[in-house]
């Protein structure tokens, strides 16, 4: 379960990616902004400026993985920010360095925020601005904290936060690209579980629970979709040009029209579903869209 354009608008376009803002941030930011509020600013001004800067880091952490992923030959040039944070949408050649750049990328954001933040901290606490600036203190207080927090969650190795997808590029190495996501999304599960126990009194993590749930079951799913794949007989004919794989014999190409799969060699391109034709195949081992030749 991701966000999608549905429901967003474009913000704006920079670096060769498009960011878009879900509808529901601005209904989740009232809530927020309205709870930060109470009992720590004495303005709203604070409040709001901190709801704002924690996606101005969470943006800046999906264009690490953007930017990443494009470093090594992949596809990215789309960010959603919604309520539960950001999604970049990356696409990386089917190598688990690749894939593994890719993601550790966003948390290296993190990382290097954190002693720029950290020494304004500073600075604010030298110049005594707990006493004559509160708000603004507690802001720069809140803002390093904000940004240490977000690298300690997203590195938990619970897929598919940044940890768990780097544990299941790890596992690539030795396991396989199938084995390795059934490990990753079999470990989610039981994450989940032990996340569940810190949830009760908090509602953002039994969203944040749930959200994990779902994109592991998904996770599991894929995995299963994976093995299939790789299990099944391959075209001796055909070989992608990039990295010499030859096509799997199936139903493994999903049809951008009907939404259904099929063969596209066997169907020499053209969806028997829909009637839709196609003139590029996706290789299932890289990634890369190359001529097709039926």
């Amino acid at each position: 379960m991701v966000p999608s354009r549905q429901g967003s608008f474009h913000l704006f376009r920079a670096l060769g990616v498009d960011v878009y803002l879900h509808w529901l941030w601005f209904f989740v930011a009232i809530l927020q902004i309205g709870y930060l509020r109470t009992g720590r600013y004495t303005s709203w001004w604070g409040p709001t400026l901190e709801y704002v800067s924690l996606f101005v880091i969470v943006l800046l952490h999906e264009y690490g993985h953007a930017l990443a992923c494009r470093s090594v030959g992949g596809r990215a040039d789309q960010i959603i920010l919604w309520p539960l944070g950001g999604v970049a949408f990356v696409d990386p050649p089917q190598r688990p360095g690749a894939t593994l750049w890719s993601i550790a990328a966003g948390p290296l954001v993190n990382v290097i925020l954190f002693p720029l933040l950290f020494v304004l901290w500073l600075i604010a606490g030298s110049m005594h601005w707990n006493d004559t600036r509160p708000d603004l203190y507690e802001y720069l207080t809140v803002l390093w904290a904000l940004d240490a927090g977000l690298f300690v969650f997203n590195m938990l190795p619970i897929y598919p936060l940044d940890g768990g997808q780097i544990l299941r590029s790890l596992l690539w190495y030795g396991f396989g690209r199938a084995r390795s996501l059934m490990i990753a999304s079999t470990i989610g599960f039981i994450s989940v579980g032990l996340l569940l126990l810190f949830a009760i009194r908090s509602t953002w993590l039994v969203i944040m629970a749930a959200f994990v749930l779902i994109n592991c079951w998904s996770g599991l799913k894929s995995a299963r979709a994976l093995a299939k794949m790789e299990n099944a007989p391959k075209r001796p004919d055909q070989a992608c040009p990039q990295c010499g794989a030859a096509p799997p014999v199936g139903d493994f190409w999903m049809c951008g029209r009907c939404r259904r799969p099929f063969d596209m060699f066997g169907a020499r391109g053209q969806c028997p579903h829909c009637g839709a034709q196609y003139a590029q195949a996706r290789c299932a081992e890289c990634g890369r869209f190359y001529d097709f030749q039926g």
